[in-house]
């Protein structure tokens, strides 16, 4: 999931008419971010925040718990056959929907049956999730048989990732070739079935969730949740130290020693997170630019990054510099041999002067006829942020070796828009950054040709990546999984897939007002548990 976005920068009073008309201190927790939700449809989002909502909205059948455990959801247990190709879940008797209707195992298989049917269509981008699955039925309200193909190593780490939507509403936009999935805009109020439900949603600006009286989980302690959306963590965190939020959702580096002066709670730690520095990798992109696929220039790229200087300047110690696509944060998963490139533009010069791209008379190399000038795509989240910095310290790195960066700044749907234009021909380069789970495998997905047009942002697609990637999907033994894993890393540090600057550390605050609001993956608005919003509590 793709960490970016921007919005609206007007305070509004995030709680609900009844409360707010009350004395009595509104029991909602009112939480900023600079990341928007970009949609309610879950075939359409790419945002993390949407996630984050989906996940506290719909049941899934597992979630993950402070200690990175997989713990119920919707399912209180499950086996897998023998032979790895079978598993049921045993969902929650009894539960409803927030408008009255049962929610079953019914709606869990008609999920996953939908996503199968148009994974190579209008549900691809969540296609990765039901890999090698060939069937979902539900022999009874309370059963749900998934079959597959295959053994598939990961299915609960894929499942703690879907969301189960409400049949009765979506069905009828799954007909036919399904194109009707993508153009739903799943207006609020929103049929939900998770601990809230969606009430009000102003698309950049907020969104206001009203616990679930029908909820089949422990209720939460709070009435309801209110996020709202700022354009630069500046006016955020503003918000937050004069009392008009309760709680934001990331933290600058250069905000953490006012807000910890001001009495709040900051809270960090290592995150399953990087920031990367993307060169259009299709070999097929358009002319000028197309010795970006060629390995010395990607080489030599790598070596005019900074990386020190990014995590000292930049992140102020908050972070790490970048090494491989999966974090170390990932634990066993991410590949140790896999070090920080070292900062050497003496050796990038050297690459470069190999590669045949002699210095032109104002000091920019000549590749092909041409200047070597990129126009480097900047989403808001990275200008609005530390990512900023960040780019400046590269940008001089670059002109050290003859090479110009232009940034062009874009909000993230137009960022998105510009990377996939003509199937990966014009962009040149890009910044931006992945939130993750634990799990590798939707990391890696994103490199597959089946995520081109969705979450592929590199425009890479080969056949030797995509049956590496089927290969740890479906490799039951753990050391074998890793030691896949471990090359698919190295494959993408190999080839310079992405140029990882950084692991900056997830930083959050809220007031001390409240407790109980644990980080998971990272993240107490997660996309894989609801457990941080149905703990949270004032204090006292």
């Amino acid at each position: 999931m793709r960490r970016s976005g921007v919005a609206v920068a007007v305070v509004m009073a995030l709680c609900f008419s009844a409360a707010c008309n009350s004395s009595a201190t509104p029991n909602v927790f009112r939480l900023g971010g600079t990341e928007p939700i970009d949609s309610m449809n879950p075939f359409v989002a790419v945002n993390s925040s949407s996630y984050a909502v989906f996940e506290n909205i719909y049941p899934s059948l597992v979630q993950v718990d402070p200690a990175l455990k997989t713990v119920p959801d919707f399912a209180d247990s499950w086996q897998m056959s023998p032979d790895g190709k079978t598993w049921t879940f045993h969902t929650e008797p009894g539960a409803k929907w927030s408008d009255g209707e049962p929610l079953t195992a019914a709606d869990a298989a008609w999920t996953f049956e939908t996503v199968i049917k148009h994974q190579e269509g209008p549900t691809g981008s969540l296609a990765g999730y039901v890999a090698y699955m060939e069937s979902a039925t539900a022999p009874d309200p309370n059963t749900l048989v998934l079959k597959y193909s295959r053994p598939v190593a990961n299915v609960l780490a894929q499942m703690s990732g879907i969301q189960i939507l409400p049949e009765h509403i979506w069905a009828r936009f799954a007909a036919g070739d399904g194109k009707g999935l993508l153009t739903f805009t799943n207006p609020a109020p929103v049929v939900s079935g998770g601990p809230f439900t969606l009430v009000k949603y102003a698309q950049g600006r907020i969104a206001l969730l009203k616990r679930n009286l029908r909820y089949y989980g422990p209720a939460p302690h709070i009435d309801g949740l209110g996020l709202q959306f700022f354009d630069t963590d500046d006016a955020m965190i503003t918000a937050l130290k004069n009392g008009r939020l309760d709680g934001v959702q990331s933290v600058a580096p250069t905000s953490v020693a006012a807000l910890k002066s001001a009495g709040l709670v900051v809270a960090s730690a290592p995150g399953a997170a990087f920031d990367d520095f993307i060169l259009n990798a299709n070999p097929n992109q358009a002319a000028d630019h197309r010795e970006l696929v060629d390995p010395l220039v990607r080489q030599a790229f790598d070596r005019a990054i900074d990386r020190n200087a990014i995590v000292r300047t930049a992140l102020l110690g908050f972070g790490r510099p970048g090494a491989s696509i999966i974090p170390p944060s990932t634990g066993h998963w991410s590949d140790p041999t896999i070090k920080p490139t070292p900062y050497d533009p003496a050796a990038a010069n050297r690459l470069l002067d190999e590669a045949g791209y002699r210095m032109g008379p104002d000091k920019i190399r000549i590749a092909n006829g041409h200047p070597m000038s990129y126009t480097v795509i900047m989403p808001a989240s990275i200008t609005n942020g530390y990512g900023a910095r960040s780019f400046l310290i590269i940008q001089a790195g670059f002109k050290k070796i003859g090479v110009r960066l232009v940034p062009k700044h874009m909000d993230a749907s137009a960022a998105n828009e510009a990377l996939f234009a003509k199937k990966y021909q014009s962009f040149e380069a890009a910044m931006w950054g992945f939130s993750l789970t634990t799990d590798p495998d939707g990391m890696l997905s994103y490199l597959t040709c089946r995520s081109r047009y969705s979450l592929n942002d590199t425009g890479y697609c080969t056949k030797s990546w995509d049956g590496l990637y089927a290969k740890q999907a479906t490799a039951m033994n753990p050391a074998v999984r890793q030691r896949i894993v471990h090359q698919m890393q190295q494959t993408a540090a190999r080839e310079h897939l992405y140029l990882v600057l950084d692991y900056p550390d997830s930083i959050e605050a809220h007031s001390a007002s409240w407790t109980d609001l644990p980080m998971i993956e990272g993240s107490s608005f997660s996309a894989t548990s609801k457990i941080p919003f149905q703990t949270v509590h004032r204090v006292g």
